[in-house]
């Protein structure tokens, strides 16, 4: 990707490439929760002999997330990723308790949602084998690029799988390390949350879905266990399936929506799965427009 300053005439930024993996590092913990929205646990965190470099934890999904920094190419993201996720699931009472001394938390062990748990590597480039090794539609393994140019820029980009993705489950039978983790972390699809609907509501979903996607560029779908969220820099809506309709829910603070036609529900003092103070159940798209000016305007 080319980055352009606009003065009169377009002139090439040029990169300038991170000398140290540790200078990638600083940058995100520094600003970890605007990039990724994620609380910032521990940096270099040791256990077992090994040294995870940023501990996180998603307050979305209740589950820590394990980030590390690479510049070498060479290295098996895969093999390294597993491997950092089964040291985690062997040792959770370790992470508890890292969690709740740093962060002079309480939190327990059965609050959190180990099936979620995932691990986010960040370089400035991968190879075309790291991308295929990854490109499972169930791996909890996500890559991330980050680039520096001229004048301050940076460029992070998460690397999406493709629309052909496999699932990971027939490989499982020969090696042991991964059968074990992905017999408990479990990574959500669309098809998961539409395994049980009906045409009718499976069609009401896609409908709302390609709306959502046609507000703005490079939203982003990501299933999670009890809802699939729409992000774009951060969640600005989810959606629940139901079984005559769908749940959706806009990612804004009491007060903060204007709804001319009140046709949203405040949720903000009831528990709910989605997040944000607003909630509306549909069976038609009846009101589609005017629930997309809605969710339109929790988009940054």
């Amino acid at each position: 990707m080319q980055l352009f300053e606009n003065n009169k005439q377009l002139k090439i930024l040029k990169e300038k490439p991170f000398k140290l993996e540790r200078e990638i590092q600083n940058l995100f913990e520094e600003n970890l929760f605007q990039i990724t929205g994620l609380v910032m646990v521990k940096s270099e965190f040791s256990i077992k002999g090994k040294r995870i470099d940023t501990l996180a934890y998603d307050t979305q999904s209740n589950a820590f997330i394990i980030i590390e920094y690479k510049r070498d190419k060479n290295v098996s993201v895969v093999d390294q990723g597993f491997t950092y996720l089964s040291l985690m699931l062997e040792n959770k009472a370790d992470f508890v308790l890292c969690y709740n001394e740093t962060l002079n938390k309480s939190l327990h062990s059965s609050k959190i949602d180990w099936s979620q748990t995932r691990v986010v590597f960040v370089s400035p480039s991968f190879t075309e084998n790291q991308r295929l090794a990854t490109n499972f539609k169930d791996i909890a393994i996500e890559l991330w690029e980050i680039k520096r140019y001229e004048n301050n820029l940076i460029s992070i980009n998460p690397i999406k799988k493709t629309k052909s993705a496999e699932s990971i489950k027939p490989l499982t039978k020969q090696n042991s390390l991964i059968q074990s983790v992905t017999d408990e972390i479990k990574v959500y699809t669309e098809e998961d949350h539409l395994n049980s609907s009906s045409e009718e509501i499976a069609e009401l979903y896609e409908t709302f879905k390609n709306a959502i996607l046609n507000l703005a560029d490079d939203i982003e779908i990501v299933p999670k266990k009890l809802y699939i969220a729409f992000k774009k820099n951060k969640n600005i809506a989810d959606i629940v399936i139901l079984k005559k309709g769908i749940k959706i829910f806009i990612n804004l603070k009491k007060g903060q929506l204007d709804d001319s036609k009140g046709l949203m529900k405040d949720v903000s003092e009831t528990g709910h799965w989605g997040n944000g103070d607003y909630e509306v159940v549909v069976s038609n798209t009846t009101n589609l427009e005017y629930i997309m000016s809605l969710i339109k305007q929790a988009i940054i």
